[in-house]
């Protein structure tokens, strides 16, 4: 059963001691929400400053980021950049170029990884990179790893997931 959480615009939802709030766009699909979710959730204990919908000094904007305090006083780079959903190669290809030590993480809704591995893998030909890439395909019943009362019940054995 779906949580009735997911029922409203905006939603309110925990996973490790700490909670955030997802606001769904009028014609947004709720695939797209549920994978920054699952994103924030799966990572926030390696990134504790995790975060949905912040902008950076990029052309492109993240779903969901991290930035180390530390290093990005430096050299304003996240440690941690999440698509969800759809991606463009061009996007994939210019941030994995510009964004060398970002561990980045592209996020699918029950979609063969076998369909994304060819160009990812494409975008990352002839570059050196020093942070992984990895690709998840949440599968349709990870809808229901949210509760009643909004806390994400989610971890990587749930989802299937390729570290390049």
């Amino acid at each position: 059963m779906t949580s009735p959480v997911l029922t409203r615009r905006r939603w309110k939802l925990y996973a490790h001691g700490q909670h955030i709030v997802i606001a769904r766009g009028q014609r947004e699909r709720i695939t797209h929400p549920l994978l920054k979710a699952f994103l924030w959730a799966l990572y926030l204990p390696q990134y504790p400053q995790i975060t949905v919908e912040v902008p950076v000094p990029d052309r492109y904007k993240p779903d969901v980021v991290a930035f180390d305090p530390a290093r990005t006083l430096f050299t304003h780079q996240p440690v941690f950049w999440g698509e969800a959903g759809q991606v463009s190669a061009d996007k994939v290809a210019a941030l994995v170029r510009r964004y060398p030590d970002t561990h980045f993480a592209i996020a699918k809704w029950d979609t063969p990884l076998s369909s994304v591995r060819p160009w990812v893998e494409e975008a990352l030909r002839g570059v050196r990179r020093r942070a992984p890439v990895d690709l998840l395909n949440v599968p349709d019943a990870c809808a229901e790893r949210i509760d009643a009362d909004g806390h994400i019940h989610i971890t990587f054995d749930d989802v299937e997931r390729l570290c390049l």
